[in-house]
């Protein structure tokens, strides 16, 4: 008799399990927050039930999502582009479809995807949206590439494309080379033939960050100083540059539009600094240098699935399946440890440029 009942225990144990797995498939994870402030305190993490799929839309288990001072900026509040409240943070991150609905065409269970929109809230373990938010990538991707894909190698390749015609053997110089941003500019320049002037601030370990620049593709590295006293256009070593692009700010934007050539561009896309970017009479008046700014978001938004974009998103996706292009120096933080994620992009100051993702597969 007791032998039985200790089978009939097990027996019940074991459906308990497995009801209570099935049932965990249909609630998600998700970070939150209902106000603006300091991330580390005003986030959150909440579950929600999961609904099926109607007609057009696609359940999307996320399998890495990055961290973005853009993102930290806008959970302050202090970001242009203010999602509203109650919010879920991200922009970006790559998953896999686990559920489509049944009028949805082209995309099916296990296509990998990335966002098409902005503020879609992209750090949860599951969303449910429109299939015509998305766009399905290639499964060989890599990870971090995918889920870096939609901002900064957009950036990048926007402000390369956009402010002025560059062919082979041309010259573009950069503050925060190594920034995300700044790392896809060195590579995609790269396999465009064209050649790179990377500034960066000065550190400890200046000659490590050197190093990584030039490997991924950098023609030279400079810190602001070194910039300053360098002879290599005085002694003809390299063209001077036909476009400069600024995510810094203040005294290095200065340096860098110094050596732009007569009636090039100077595209500011970032502030890190906190300091405004200065521009002498002389530079308008005798070098007609044009003054320009770039904001993906807002050239997203104008676009959207225009033919323009997913061409840009082809030609990227084939520089990374080329190892051409690769995504930029990060860390993986597991979902539960987001606060970490969140804390690191707080405090590194422009001076690493390593990304922070959060990493949904473990």
């Amino acid at each position: 008799m007791s032998i039985a009942l200790n089978v009939g225990k097990l027996r019940i144990a074991g459906n308990i399990s497995t009801l209570c797995k099935k049932l965990s498939t249909n609630v998600a994870s998700k970070l939150i927050y209902f106000e603006y402030g300091d991330p580390v305190k005003v986030i959150h993490v909440e579950q929600e039930n999961l609904s099926e799929p109607k007609e057009q839309e696609v359940l999307v288990k996320m399998l890495a999502a990055p961290v973005n001072p853009a993102d930290i900026n806008t959970i302050q509040g202090k970001y242009p582009s203010k999602p509203q409240l109650p919010a879920v943070p991200g922009n970006e991150g790559v998953g896999i479809v686990e559920k489509v609905g049944s009028d949805v065409v082209d995309i099916t269970e296990g296509d990998h995807v990335v966002p098409l929109t902005n503020n879609l809230g992209t750090w949860r373990t599951h969303i449910l949206l429109n299939s015509d938010k998305v766009f399905k990538v290639p499964k060989e991707l890599g990870l971090v590439e995918a889920a870096t894909l939609t901002v900064n190698p957009c950036t990048a390749y926007r402000m390369l494309r956009d402010f002025t015609v560059l062919k082979p053997g041309d010259t573009v110089i950069q503050n925060g080379a190594n920034s995300a941003c700044g790392q896809n500019v060195i590579q995609i320049c790269k396999s465009w033939g064209i050649r790179t002037i990377n500034v960066v601030r000065n550190r400890p370990e200046i000659n490590e960050l050197k190093t990584f620049l030039k490997n991924l593709g950098g023609t030279y590295v400079f810190t602001e100083d070194e910039l300053r006293t360098t002879d290599i256009f005085r002694n003809h070593q390299i063209e001077k540059p036909k476009l400069a692009l600024n995510c810094v700010g203040g005294k290095s934007a200065l340096d860098i539009m110094r050596y732009l050539q007569n009636s090039s561009p100077i595209v500011t896309y970032g502030g890190m600094s906190r300091e405004p970017v200065t521009i002498p009479t002389s530079a308008l008046i005798f070098k007609d240098i044009q003054v320009r700014g770039f904001w993906m978001t807002k050239w997203t938004q104008n676009m959207g699935d225009s033919v323009e974009r997913i061409e840009m998103f082809k030609e990227l996706i084939s520089m990374m399946t080329s190892n051409d292009l690769h995504g930029p120096s990060h860390q993986m933080v597991k979902f539960k440890d987001y606060s970490e994620a969140l804390m690191n992009t707080l405090t590194i100051n422009g001076m690493t440029g390593k990304k922070f993702i959060l990493d949904f597969t473990s």
